[in-house]
């Protein structure tokens, strides 16, 4: 009577040595989603400086420090060309009355931010900073680069 010395409840009889037998792996591999999550960070840090648009105005420089804003503000530009723009939208000095008064959300307490080329003539932003006033606003802030050391 001879009897086999093969183990009983394996399947196929034979397996290889020191190669353990497992069941489904349960680790993440990573290596992948690392590589996405890279290549998403160039991108979004390429495609940033392009998110930022306005009119681009060569501002005159000062000691004064930025200001806290919580919200988008009004804003007015004059460019070095003396081309009028409310909310980087060009428009004609004889309709920033009208636009500026149906802007207004919360009265007439916001504060109207103007931007204007360091080259446009004083009487130039004072007329502007005159038609505001006259618009209802009485809080205007001209806005200015911070000084380069």
């Amino acid at each position: 009577m001879g009897a086999s010395v093969t183990a009983i409840g394996r399947k196929g009889g034979r397996r290889r040595r020191g190669v353990p037998r497992y069941g489904a792996m349960a680790d993440i591999n990573m290596t992948p989603f690392i590589d996405v999550m890279l290549v998403l960070l160039i991108i979004f840090m390429v495609a940033a400086p392009l998110l930022a648009t306005g009119v681009s105005v060569d501002l005159p420089q000062t000691k004064a420090g930025p200001l806290n804003i919580e919200q988008k503000p009004i804003s007015i530009a004059i460019n070095d060309q003396g081309q009028l723009f409310l909310m980087d939208a060009e428009i004609q000095k004889d309709d920033l009355i009208a636009k500026l008064q149906a802007v207004a959300k919360d009265g007439f307490d916001q504060r109207i931010y103007l931007r204007a080329a360091k080259n446009i003539p004083y009487g130039q932003v004072a007329d502007i900073m005159a038609l505001v006033t006259t618009a209802g606003y009485k809080k205007v802030a001209l806005v200015t680069e911070p000084e380069k050391r």
